[in-house]
């Protein structure tokens, strides 16, 4: 394939999902320049295989690509995949103009514990969590990224979703620093 070529198609498919990438490759590392460098070496290699992606949903394609390159990276950088929880970038949560600043923070405080429940899940369901819910994949396309049958993702994600449910409502009380009145 001419470089012109593939540099277009490249910028097609892979350009338009880049932020979707950083967003799992976050999720995956636990770290915002971890992240970076994974996207970065997953760019590297849906350039040198772009010639493999024909009309096939090239965000899923990627996806898959940057999910085996956190795989790999955590393989070689992590290999017991750290247990400690280490936090993303405060830079991540949206501002809101309108709330006050009671109600900024409650939200603030909201976002918080909820980004720790999802970091605390092991990877196998953190990743299923982060692509059907915050990436709203389908269940086939979680599938197909993550390798798996679909019945194992909706499996995964019957049980990410009651760790997640248990690990806010055991924390919920003692950390949120607010109750409903």
């Amino acid at each position: 394939m001419p470089l012109d070529d593939a540099r277009l198609q490249f910028e097609v498919a892979v350009l338009p999902h880049l932020d979707a990438a950083m967003n799992l490759s976050r999720w995956l590392t636990r770290d915002s320049h971890d992240a970076e460098d994974v996207v970065q070496e997953a760019c590297l290699r849906a350039l040198r295989f772009i010639h493999t992606q024909r009309g096939q949903n090239s965000r899923a394609w990627l996806l898959t690509i940057v999910r085996n390159t956190c795989c790999t990276w955590l393989e070689k950088n992590r290999p017991s995949e750290l247990m400690r929880v280490q936090p993303l970038d405060a830079a991540t949560e949206p501002a809101t103009d309108a709330a006050g600043p009671e109600t900024l923070a409650i939200e603030r405080a909201d976002r918080e514990l909820i980004r720790q429940a999802v970091e605390e899940l092991p990877l196998e369901y953190r990743e299923v969590i982060v692509l059907r819910e915050l990436e709203e994949m389908s269940y086939k396309e979680v599938a197909q990224i993550v390798g798996i049958p679909l019945g194992t993702v909706m499996s995964r994600l019957s049980r990410a979703r009651s760790r997640l449910e248990r690990w806010l409502t055991e924390r919920q009380p003692k950390e949120a620093g607010h109750e409903l009145r």
